[in-house]
């Protein structure tokens, strides 16, 4: 290409000669760009209600502390008394009943601005943010890891309350479609120290002795149910702390997307954006829950394969992903992860 910079007394043949050796670089450029951006590629799918959606999942239901309709899914304990009482100065008489709800949408990526449950759609704002990573294997302390940084949307998500399954039941979250929560634009999940402004306690767990204690989470959760008391554990996934997207032992994409959910879900009631639905505290009213309780959600994926069956098909935080989740990560399509987030409702029924 030296030759083509000067074409001013060049003949007729050599300027030809030089502007299809530029025209054959430009093809060839443009038949690169394509494969190295689908690397980077955001890929996903609107979620079906009715075929991406474990409706399994809205059982047990109870009346009190007895099952109605039973299910082989684990269930949080309920209150024991049938009638309950709400309101003041004069309480209403109504039945405690409890069953689960879908009531968020969560896109969990790497890939900054991905919109996976809105079909793949990258919204960037047109300026560099956010930045999200999966690195690996490095050398840390003498042992391999892989580490990660994701993002996460929050859609409000109350699908039973817009399908009208049951008209007029109050116990049904009652709101519009809406992307609640953005972690690209929040310096606290981007950055360790700032997120202790969050989370101070860290430093408490910051030891072997409780991270050992995790694994008798992990073999709880995958069994029947979290435990609450190690609040500081996401079971097999790894540790709540500190609250952001950056993974420091990343397994998988299951794996490592379902902790940093895991994790944005502790962060959203610690900052009194998520309430405390369960138990007779939640009969009434919504309540706070600055220490997230695992036992009140279950997560079910609806990107890049739904779970739609199965005991594992919307499990516990904190259960095992080997089971379920087996090859529903794969490259480049199936990178970027979606999932329905059930949350226990125990509501008085006036």
């Amino acid at each position: 290409m030296a030759r083509c910079r000067d074409l001013a007394g060049a003949g007729v043949v050599k300027a030809l000669r030089c502007l299809v050796a530029i025209f054959a670089l430009l093809f060839a450029s443009a038949l690169v760009a394509p494969s190295a951006q689908a690397q980077s590629r955001c890929t996903g799918k609107f979620v079906n209600p009715i075929t991406d959606v474990c409706w399994s999942c809205l059982f047990p239901l109870s009346i009190g502390g007895l099952s109605i309709w039973p299910s082989t899914r684990p269930d949080t304990n309920n209150p024991s008394l049938p009638i309950c009482a709400c309101g003041s100065p004069i309480p209403r008489i109504g039945i405690a009943a409890g069953f689960w709800e879908p009531v968020r949408l969560a896109d969990v990526s790497v890939k900054p601005w991905c919109f996976v449950n809105l079909g793949g759609m990258k919204i960037a704002p047109g300026f560099d943010i956010g930045q999200g990573q999966f690195t690996g294997p490095s050398q840390v302390g003498g042992q391999a890891q892989n580490t990660s940084k994701w993002h996460v949307h929050w859609y409000v998500y109350p699908l039973l309350y817009w399908m009208e399954i049951l008209t007029d039941f109050l116990c049904f979250e009652q709101a519009s479609f809406d992307i609640a929560y953005m972690t690209e634009v929040d310096p606290l999940w981007q950055d360790d120290t700032l997120t202790t402004i969050i989370n101070p306690e860290v430093v408490i767990f910051a030891n072997p002795i409780a991270k050992a204690a995790c694994a008798g989470d992990c073999i709880a959760a995958t069994a029947r149910l979290p435990l609450d008391v190690t609040f500081w554990c996401a079971g097999c996934q790894g540790s709540m702390y500190p609250m952001n997207g950056n993974i420091s032992s990343s397994i998988g994409h299951v794996q490592a997307s379902r902790l940093a959910l895991s994790r944005f879900a502790f962060k959203m009631h610690r900052q009194g954006l998520a309430w405390g639905t369960m138990g007779s505290k939640g009969l009434c009213d919504k309540y706070l829950m600055p220490v997230l309780k695992k036992q009140q959600y279950r997560i079910q994926m609806t990107n890049p394969i739904p779970t739609v069956s199965g005991k594992m098909g919307c499990s516990p935080i904190g259960a095992s992903t080997l089971p379920p989740q087996t090859g529903r990560a794969y490259p480049v399509q199936g990178e970027d992860m979606g999932y329905l987030v059930w949350r226990k409702r125990n509501c008085c029924v006036l």
